[in-house]
């Protein structure tokens, strides 16, 4: 079971969220709630045959008149995709089809924001006489002529990685796969690496063998805290102190749907974390776990390994931002 998950991770599908968790808040969980008790938001990077990017003019009050990506807030109901694809038309009149996630960023579950590099498919470039609320036009511009008053330079970096990504991709074309989740919460591929390089998987033990899924508290005090507290709280309680290096290498990807509002609101990030200190491991086994809810498991099957090693060796992953 455990290796027909891993298998369709590595592949950058999704895997169904079970309804009992290996770690989390006490239950009764709170399920998240878009725009009362999360916001996600959702930003594109469009490169054109000159490698120009896509930008539009802001028409709010507060920064009329600034430039930035197309970007905006998800609403219920919504895919990450379809809203990715609908701030884009509002904004810049074109229609785009998304290649990969570029990026995620945390600010704790409360603020979530998916960096997508996506293609033009249609559509009309909007120009002022298209001005509405939404923007006040749009334009492809290369960076440099003519210098243009940005509404916040976080978007220089995005830039750069859509540029870097088109010329060289750091990791499989990643797309959210469309399966429901009620929680924010994170599934882990937590990897040790022995001496013979040959990695071992933590896995949970209840029920049958499998990845183990911690959810992130959804109370107003743990929602300003960061995404990944639930992730080192199993790992500090699973290890022995000092519990050795834990490093947090990246997404294979993502899980939401959101089409009933309320229920199905979460999402399930699909997080690789490797275990030990930096370099070639000396030890042949990995740490003995403090916990019998979870187990290691030597990953033998040879494709699946070489998958593993090949992600880790060129740190293969969607990067995460906090």
């Amino acid at each position: 079971m455990a290796g027909e998950e891993l298998d369709l991770l590595l592949s950058g599908k999704g895997w169904p969220v079970p309804e009992e968790y290996d770690a989390g808040p006490p239950p009764p969980l709170q399920p998240a709630r878009l725009r009362r008790n999360t916001c996600y938001v959702v930003m594109a990077v469009l490169l054109n045959e000159k490698n120009e990017v896509l930008v539009m003019q802001e028409a709010k009050l507060e920064c009329h008149g600034t430039w930035y990506l197309p970007a905006g807030r998800m609403e219920p109901g919504e895919t990450i995709v379809e809203a990715m694809q609908r701030e884009v038309k509002e904004e810049t009149g074109l229609q785009c089809q998304p290649l990969t996630l570029l990026a995620v960023e945390e600010r704790g579950t409360a603020w979530l924001r998916f960096i997508f590099l996506a293609r033009p498919t249609g559509g009309t470039l909007k120009t002022l006489q298209d001005a509405d609320e939404e923007s006040l036009q749009a334009r492809w511009w290369d960076r440099k002529s003519p210098t243009l008053p940005l509404r916040a330079r976080d978007i220089v970096p995005f830039m750069d990685l859509a540029l870097q990504y088109q010329a060289k991709p750091c990791h499989p074309l990643t797309l959210p796969a469309e399966l429901p989740c009620a929680v924010i919460c994170q599934r882990l591929l937590a990897v040790f690496t022995d001496s013979s390089g040959a990695p071992w998987v933590l896995l949970g033990a209840a029920r049958s063998p499998h990845l183990p899924v911690v959810v992130s508290g959804m109370s107003p005090p743990a929602l300003g805290g960061g995404l990944l507290v639930a992730t080192y709280q199993l790992l500090q309680e699973c290890l022995p102190p000092p519990g050795g290096q834990v490093q947090v290498r990246g997404l294979l990807g993502l899980q939401h749907l959101g089409k009933e509002p309320g229920q199905s609101d979460g999402i399930c990030f699909n997080i690789v974390v490797t275990i030990g200190d930096a370099g070639q491991c000396s030890k042949e086994k990995p740490p003995e776990l403090q916990s019998k809810a979870f187990r290691w498991w030597k990953v033998e099957e040879e494709d699946v390994r070489s998958r593993v090693l090949q992600r880790l060796s060129t740190s293969s992953f969607v990067p995460l931002h906090s």
